[in-house]
């Protein structure tokens, strides 16, 4: 095969994948008008249309369907390839991209990443806090951080914390004014504080367990956030009981700012994992920062 063979294949992909002549057209530097010329050039060359035109968008024809499934693992298998010769170096080098939540990324990865970063001065770290389930594979993403029960099951999944507890929290001057709820169902009776989910647009719903009995509670409430550092301050500020990760708020418990109830109903459930594509070799830096991440009991 020839070197413009191989370029015009990788187009095609990147016109696949971007969904848009002029969106691949940016990620490869390269002219519209150059791409489209390549495009056509693979086209002729193997007698098949590979993608369907239209004013608005470009997808895959049957023909093209077919042959990015031989392409896509074979440019990846090239692309570690390559990524590989970084190992002939003393130390790893390289760029990679992250995707976690907010909570994972303060309260587990950076910690972690302050001292990998001055282990491995050649590794560059580009962090994307996102709450969404993020496609890491489409997103351009080296790994992601997600709690265990979100992996999806073909990636490979390394356990990066302890198990998570929720917490359900009040300021004392709240709890002046209103009684402890001594089980879940009691806490329709309360100003709850909602915390709004960016994946599904849904209200987050309590899960608790006591002695194998599981609830799903839905609270309800006057404030309603998308963030869960405001769900705490508004709870600190005494606006309503809380339900958030225990570790989001222990310092708070601890100097008596909140007071943490219904905690033989909070059970622990799956940590985080950071989660990446299964793939013959994993890049140098990549299974450095696996290893500096890896929880150890």
């Amino acid at each position: 095969m020839k070197r413009n063979e191989l370029n015009d294949l990788a187009a095609f992909v990147a016109v696949a994948d971007a969904g848009s002549f002029t969106r691949a057209a940016a990620q490869l530097h390269m002219s519209q008008s150059a791409l489209s010329h390549a495009i056509r050039q693979l086209e002729e060359r193997l007698g098949i249309r590979l993608l369907a035109r239209t004013t608005r968008s470009v997808s895959p024809t049957e023909a093209g369907r077919r042959l990015l499934g031989t392409l896509r693992p074979a440019l990846a298998d090239i692309t570690t390839e390559i990524s590989r010769l970084s190992e002939f170096r003393d130390k790893p080098a390289g760029t990679l991209r992250i995707t976690a939540a907010k909570h994972a990324a303060i309260a587990v990865l950076w910690p972690k990443l302050r001292t990998f970063m001055g282990e491995y001065v050649d590794v560059k770290v580009e962090l994307s806090v996102d709450e969404g389930l993020i496609d890491i594979v489409a997103g351009n993403f080296d790994a992601g951080v997600r709690l265990g029960e979100r992996v999806d099951n073909d990636m490979i999944a390394v356990r990066i914390s302890p198990d998570i507890r929720l917490a359900v929290v009040g300021s004392p001057a709240y709890f002046a004014r209103h009684p402890v709820p001594n089980t879940p169902h009691e806490l329709s009776k309360h100003d709850c504080i909602n915390y709004r989910q960016k994946t599904s647009g849904g209200l987050y719903a309590c899960e608790f367990e006591k002695d194998g009995q599981e609830l799903t509670v839905r609270v309800e409430g006057s404030l309603v956030f998308n963030d869960s550092d405001l769900v705490v301050q508004a709870a600190i500020d005494g606006r309503g009981l809380a339900p958030v990760f225990a570790t989001q708020v222990s310092e708070h418990v601890a100097a008596g700012r909140l007071i943490s109830v219904l905690d033989d109903w909070c059970q622990p459930f799956p940590g985080y994992f950071l989660y990446y594509p299964t793939r013959r070799q994993t890049p140098p830096a990549l299974a450095a920062l696996v290893d500096a991440l890896r929880y150890r009991t």
